[in-house]
């Protein structure tokens, strides 16, 4: 897991996929934080992307790095223990103008059942279980 979130952080913005009705919807995404060994996003729980989740926990995101990609298929499943979302907003200092622990908007997600792989023009590709 320690490699995934090595490659999400210093890739900086991934895009993650999301399902309303049948409609796939994909934005720009950029927290991503390990915290009790579950990798976790945050959002906020008044955005379509929170209510996506909510309704179809079913995820993907993607990122590239260097010439290699990454693709990890998960569920995200809110955590609402103040103190993931005091690490995650730690971590993300810029987002404290929009976002407090506990202000009943945010929300931060732990990606589990996550099978990650990376890809390379180079090199087969790894998967990584989580």
């Amino acid at each position: 897991m320690q490699r995934v979130y090595d490659f999400l952080k210093k890739a900086g913005v991934y895009y993650l996929a999301t399902v309303e009705g049948d409609q796939p919807r994909v934005r720009p995404f950029g927290t991503i934080d390990l915290y009790k060994d579950g990798l976790y996003i945050q959002t906020g729980r008044k955005k379509d992307c929170w209510v996506q989740m909510n309704a179809n926990a079913k995820v993907e995101l993607c990122a590239m790095l260097d010439g290699d990609w990454i693709r990890i298929c998960a569920k995200a499943v809110e955590d609402e223990d103040i103190e993931a979302q005091k690490h995650m907003l730690e971590a993300y200092p810029s987002l404290a103008s929009m976002y407090q622990p506990g202000d009943g908007n945010t929300s931060v997600l732990r990606l589990v059942d996550g099978v990650a792989t990376i890809y390379s023009f180079k090199n087969p590709p790894v998967e990584i279980k989580f």
